[in-house]
């Protein structure tokens, strides 16, 4: 009998796993360092939520005050980012990619993820919600969170299975956990849009560390579905035509989306971009201003990430005016535009959710009366996909955030299709992203292999 066909010694293999202490004390550290992670992350969720917080105040108690409010701190924080932390800005995922990047030479790693840029990502995010701006902190806790598990580094020894790449990659996919509240999305983002596979030697200990940073959220804030329970009709063929049409609207809107973000971030020739650049403070100033007016014709509806509006939609006592969807797919491309550090991942749900519920509203003689929760939650999941182009991890967030297992077939089908209709009018946001941050520190024949790999 062979080796590979005998049966596993379990007093063998455990005196073997005990008599390897420095491969226990590595995991110790990871895990550690993933724990750490997950409480920065929920005190990160909780200073953005006071920090919204006390913008609500300001612009319920001086309503106009944020035309000024709004485009002073907008301005601010692009000072500081530009000054104090460039690594900072943007969304944090594409950064994390970046960091990934095997082209990527060591010392320039320090310029997308570090202790000094999680901090930094903290505080400048925290500071867009306080001016109202339309962001979500779930892409910055990717970022936040690589940084830490990143610093774990230093502890681990030379030739561990547990590199940089594994690091930064638990740290990243322990971000969208712990954000979201859902260790399962975690994961699956780890798979599909960060490392697209897993060593087998790490695998096992990277899993446990996304999912000990998931635990560190739920044991914060109680197992609980962020926009709540929805109740699932039983789906008839009445229901099939919205959901198909929800879907690609998504889709497209998404991929248009995407499109404008990719033209914006990277300099593509246009005057817009030339004013950005050379005046880039002047320039968030003026956009913060486009942000105040486009809240106040709503109500205060497209300030924030939007998560109050979902809830409201999705439980029917939502009174927002049918622009919102647009409306707040422009204030998230301004603020994007305007070089702050924050994140899409929560605005697009509810720009999703947005479509959803007008055309539920725009088809409801021809459905169930119970069918518009339904159509907002795959317009959640199909907007999402259609802008990251990562279907996956966007219907498993929404899954979770709604408790929908009931839904999980129809929320992939959406998702799926969504995120092809997209591949047909922009390239995957973040993987642009990441190469054109990258450009600058890789080398010319890398660029060449790099781009011929991609094609």
């Amino acid at each position: 009998m062979t080796r590979q066909t005998q049966e596993p010694d379990f007093l063998e293999n455990l005196q073997h796993e005990l008599r390897d202490g420095r491969a226990w004390f590595d995991r110790a550290i990871v895990l550690s360092y993933a724990v750490i992670a997950g409480l920065v992350v929920v005190l990160f969720t909780m200073l953005a939520e006071w920090c919204f917080e006390v913008f609500l105040h300001v612009s319920d108690t001086w309503r106009w005050s944020v035309l000024i409010w709004t485009p002073a701190i907008t301005m601010l924080i692009v000072w500081l980012t530009r000054n104090l932390a460039p690594g900072a800005a943007g969304s944090g995922i594409p950064q994390v990619i970046t960091a990934l990047d095997p082209n990527l030479p060591g010392l320039a790693r320090r310029h997308f993820v570090s202790l000094r840029l999680t901090v930094a990502k903290v505080l400048l995010s925290a500071g867009g919600l306080l001016a109202g701006l339309s962001l979500g902190r779930e892409g910055p806790s990717v970022q936040v969170a690589a940084g830490i598990m990143h610093n774990a580094r230093r502890w681990i020894r030379p030739g561990s299975a547990l590199n940089e790449q594994a690091l930064l990659v638990a740290g990243g996919a322990a971000g969208i956990a712990a954000a979201f509240n859902a260790p399962l999305a975690g994961v699956v983002f780890a798979i599909e849009e960060l490392a697209r596979k897993i060593e087998s030697r790490s695998s096992g200990l990277i899993i446990a560390a996304i999912v000990l940073a998931g635990l560190v959220s739920i044991s914060a804030f109680g197992n609980y579905s962020y926009f709540g329970s929805i109740k699932v009709p039983t789906l008839s063929w009445n229901s099939l035509a919205p959901s198909i049409l929800v879907a690609v609207v998504c889709g497209l809107a998404g991929g248009l989306f995407s499109r404008l973000l990719l033209m914006s971030l990277t300099g593509a020739p246009s005057a817009l971009n030339r004013l950005r650049a050379r005046f880039p403070v002047r320039f968030a100033g003026v956009g913060g201003l486009a942000i105040a007016i486009i809240g106040l014709s709503t109500g205060g509806a497209t300030f924030g990430a939007g998560g109050e509006e979902v809830r409201k939609m999705l439980v029917g006592e939502s009174d927002v005016t049918q622009f919102y969807a647009l409306l707040k797919f422009m204030a998230t491309w301004i603020t994007t535009w305007c070089g702050v550090p924050g994140g899409i991942f929560a605005p697009s749900l509810s720009i999703g959710a947005g479509i959803g519920n007008d055309i539920a509203q725009l088809v409801e003689a021809h459905m169930a009366a119970d069918m518009a929760p339904v159509l907002i939650a795959i317009g959640m999941a199909a907007f999402l996909a259609a802008v990251t182009q990562a279907p996956l991890t966007s219907f498993i967030i929404v899954m979770e955030m709604i408790d929908g297992r009931s839904l999980v077939l129809t929320l992939m089908a959406a998702a799926m299709l969504a995120s092809l209709l997209s591949r047909l009018v922009s390239r995957p946001l973040y993987a642009a992203l990441s190469e054109h941050m990258a450009d600058p520190y890789v080398a010319p024949d890398a660029k060449a292999g790099r781009t011929a790999s991609t094609h």
